[in-house]
């Protein structure tokens, strides 16, 4: 299984991700407040199944690949390392609007963890997200490929989830700071880019 010091690097990295506000936090964020509590935290629920979708879809993808060819397995790690590159580069300069809500209406909890679930399992963005970011924490040396996967995604969604319903409970007082406070969202734009392109070079450079 995984050794413990790479498993605490993955948990303090995954924490960084799912507490900055990025897209599934603005979300929930959004729905909490044009629609209440209820409905945000349905919505990161929604958003932590996709997620499981796309865990199963990485661990059958990734793991059929290091069984066909150890060489395969290192191209798929750099163009990992590329797209997380891409990414941050694409967070750093693109603007987040200021307006959360994005004149949204109220919507039964039920709809919004079914949009949540569709947006999250048809964003190509996110499937390519895993299959950059899983690899670079599996030691095929450490055991079962597949189990590895299973146990990073597992995390990756229980920390997503946590996460999310802790932004939907004070989504009103976020919602307000983030309106008062633009440079907020300007600014953790730059820091979620820097955290993947720090990612997408510590892959690259990674050795077997």
């Amino acid at each position: 299984m995984i050794d413990p010091s790479t498993l605490m690097t993955y948990v303090a990295v995954v924490l960084g991700f799912v507490f900055i506000p990025g897209p599934a936090t603005l979300l929930t964020v959004a729905r909490a407040t044009s629609s209440g509590t209820r409905v945000g935290i349905a919505t990161g629920a929604g958003v932590a199944a996709g997620d499981v979708f796309h865990t199963v879809m990485a661990m059958v993808g990734i793991s059929a690949v290091i069984a066909a060819s150890a060489t395969l397995f290192s191209v798929i790690k750099y163009i990992g390392a590329a797209y997380l590159v891409y990414l941050g580069i694409r967070a750093i300069i693109e603007k987040t609007p200021a307006d959360l809500t994005g004149g949204a209406l109220a919507i039964s909890a039920g709809k919004a963890f079914r949009q949540a679930v569709l947006t999250e399992v048809l964003n190509p963005k996110t499937a390519l997200f895993f299959l950059a970011f899983l690899p670079q924490f599996v030691r095929p040396e450490n055991g079962s490929v597949m189990l590895q996967l299973l146990a990073l995604g597992i995390i990756f969604v229980l920390l997503g989830l946590f996460s999310t319903v802790v932004f939907a409970l004070s989504a009103g007082g976020l919602g307000s700071f983030l309106r008062r406070n633009p440079r907020v969202l300007k600014w953790q734009g730059k820091v979620v880019g820097g955290i993947y392109c720090a990612l997408g070079i510590r892959l690259a450079l990674q050795q077997r």
